[in-house]
């Protein structure tokens, strides 16, 4: 610390010093002849290596008066190139600070802004940083595009490389394309989309391949647009390529087709009845009765649980008033019977029925019992009266049966595919790990087991009789089959024999693509500090995805060499010309390509809704509306 602090006092005794930058200049580049001082002149910067500074610069042109490019051969101060963008004071390594503060590690702009004067000593305002991050995307981009040849040989090394290609976004808006490279887990390439639709994917897929190489598999979910998208680019390709569907999507489908309609039903007996809501108002009124009697009462209910006694006997007094105050709260902590993995594979609604009929039953069996506190009784009572609609109406057991029922056909279908939800929690690991060749022979069973499960389910479908629901639950599984078996297989991918052939597998699921957008997400959460990422989600630039590759270290091998020589690459894409930024040009060239503005297809995008919420559109339309044309 002593020895940062020291630093730190070094750097800022050097601000604003004034530095002078004469390089020999060399001989010209294009006729090899003398180079003379053009000019000097004098340029601000700032570098975390070393603070604000001023430099004069001294600039070399050719004696003889030769042109590159329409413009006279010029020498600037190499050292100076290599820290400061053309016409630019914030150095490149500032630059790489912001960018992987804000976009790797989700960082406010607040929390950056007071690291860089903490540590560096450099002050800058919080609209600076939010622009050296939109700066430092630009960067990344062009340098993702320029290391391209670099990242294909590597995919090519491993023998190809599976295309995982999905799309996420909040409310509709804010749509993220990206296409993942599933075995070394890159992002390759991500755009805003206006909407979802297959022509609007197609092209930028194409362009993926163009730079990488054609993929030996993809992965895609199962709505419409990534299937015309998948299949129209598999039919441009030179060699035939499978296309899959994520396991976890199929399941997802089925499930919701399955079980929605009778689990809405469910819930909306529930609210009728105002089950939640009795159960949370007797909650209070117990625990507003309990009052600072509360501990010794949970201690009075801790004893009544652990207590071997035969019968059914509640507690007297308040520690009875806590018991039934932990009845209710028991059937309303129905959500521990899932696995937090969300409809269809979790059934919250199911749950409470099961939690209401046994709360139920329990209160019957207790009222039987000797009480001989009246408050207590009354209690029970008024739980009772809460849940009985469940236990006795009709509906609520005619619902649960077919959910029951229907639950029963997915689970067996989640078992023959032998998949399962990712477990709850960020940090996960499996207990074994299969070899290649154990994973091929498991897909193998799995096939030969779906495919004995639709002969199976079709003998079991009813033809005719009362069993109509069952008979629409099977016809549901199988037309999924149907309609999605020849994709749900394939994985297994036969390496070519130039890396030494052998067997590579696709995952099943999307899970990886996924968990990328949950990480994007969750730093989205932790920097705005937002459950609803709407907005937030609008206006991430797409190239916001690509910093996600800087956690892995072979992509950042690949690019940079490292982390600490990303400031360095960023130099060399501008050392092609100091007249203006390579990011300039980026922006300039991307105005100008026509082939990647889409067409609008949302009913109100956020360009749109800038237009008419304006002061002058309303005076408009008002002025038009009160002017009572004349009838024709």
């Amino acid at each position: 610390m002593a020895l940062q602090a020291a630093g730190q006092r070094h750097v800022r005794s050097t601000c604003g010093l004034l530095v002078c930058v004469d390089e020999p200049p060399g001989p010209c580049p294009v006729c090899g002849g003398v180079m003379r001082v053009q000019k000097t002149l004098r340029r601000h910067g700032v570098t975390l290596e070393h603070g604000p500074f001023v430099a004069r610069e001294t600039a070399h042109v050719c004696a003889a008066g030769c042109r590159k490019d329409g413009a006279l051969v010029t020498r600037r101060a190499a050292a100076l190139a290599a820290r400061l963008p053309p016409k630019g004071t914030v150095g490149y390594d500032v630059i790489v600070f912001v960018g992987l503060a804000r976009f790797v590690e989700h960082r406010q702009r607040e929390e950056i802004r007071a690291s860089l004067e903490a540590q560096h000593g450099i002050v800058l305002s919080t609209g600076e940083i939010s622009a050296l991050g939109r700066r430092f995307l630009l960067y990344l981009e062009a340098l993702h595009e320029a290391r391209a040849g670099e990242l294909r040989a590597a995919l090519e090394k491993d023998g190809g490389w599976p295309l995982h290609v999905d799309a996420t976004g909040e409310d509709g808006r804010g749509t993220l394309l990206v296409a993942f490279a599933g075995w070394r887990r890159w992002v390759l390439g991500a755009w805003k989309i206006p909407t979802e639709r297959a022509e609007v994917i197609l092209p930028r897929l194409r362009r993926v391949i163009e730079r990488f190489g054609a993929p030996c598999a993809i992965m895609r979910d199962l709505g419409r647009a990534m299937k015309d998208a998948g299949e129209d680019l598999v039919a441009t390709l030179e060699r035939p390529v499978p296309v899959l569907s994520c396991h976890l999507h199929f399941l997802n489908d089925i499930g919701g087709d399955l079980l929605r309609d009778a689990h809405d039903q469910l819930r909306v007996l529930f609210r009728r009845f105002k089950v939640k809501p009795g159960l949370r108002s007797l909650a209070r009124d117990l625990g507003r009765a309990l009052g600072t009697d509360i501990a010794e009462a949970r201690q009075g209910l801790t004893e009544w649980q652990t207590r071997g006694d035969e019968g059914h006997v509640l507690p007297d007094g308040q520690a009875g008033l806590a018991t039934v105050r932990a009845l209710a709260q028991w059937t309303l902590d129905y959500h521990a019977d899932g696995h937090d993995h969300g409809f269809p594979f979790d059934l919250p609604y199911l749950d409470l029925q099961r939690r209401c009929r046994s709360g139920c039953r329990a209160a019957d069996a207790f009222l039987r019992g000797p009480m001989a506190d009246p408050r207590v009784h009354k209690a029970l009572q008024r739980l009772r009266r809460v849940l009985h609609p469940v236990e006795s109406q009709v509906p609520f057991e005619q619902v649960a049966a077919t959910l029951r029922a229907r639950a029963e056909l997915f689970t067996e279908l989640r078992d023959t595919l032998r998949l399962r939800p990712k477990p709850a929690g960020r940090n996960v690991t499996t207990s074994s790990v299969l070899t290649t060749e154990q994973a091929a022979v498991e897909l193998r069973d799995i096939k030969a087991a779906v495919d004995a499960l639709a002969v199976d389910l079709a003998r079991r479908r009813p033809e005719r009789g009362p069993a109509k629901d069952r008979r629409e639950a099977i016809d549901i599984v199988l037309a999924h089959l149907q309609r999605h078996g020849r994709t749900l297989f394939g994985h297994v991918i036969g390496l070519p024999d130039s890396v030494g052939g052998g067997i590579r597998l696709v995952d099943r699921t999307n899970n990886s693509l996924e968990g990328l957008f949950d990480d994007i997400k969750h730093g989205e959460r932790r920097r705005s500090g937002r459950k609803i990422l709407t907005q937030d989600l609008e206006q991430l630039p797409p190239a916001a995805a690509l910093a996600m590759n800087l956690r892995s270290s072979d992509y950042v091998a690949l690019v940079c060499g490292s982390l600490d020589q990303l400031p360095r690459a960023f130099a060399q894409l501008d050392a092609a010309t100091r007249r203006r930024s390579s990011l300039v040009v980026r922006e300039a060239a991307r105005t100008a390509d026509a082939s990647d503005c889409d067409i609008v297809s949302a009913s109100l995008p956020t360009a749109d809704r800038v237009l008419i919420r304006t002061e002058h559109m309303g005076r408009r339309i008002q002025a038009a509306a009160r002017s009572r044309a004349p009838r024709r």
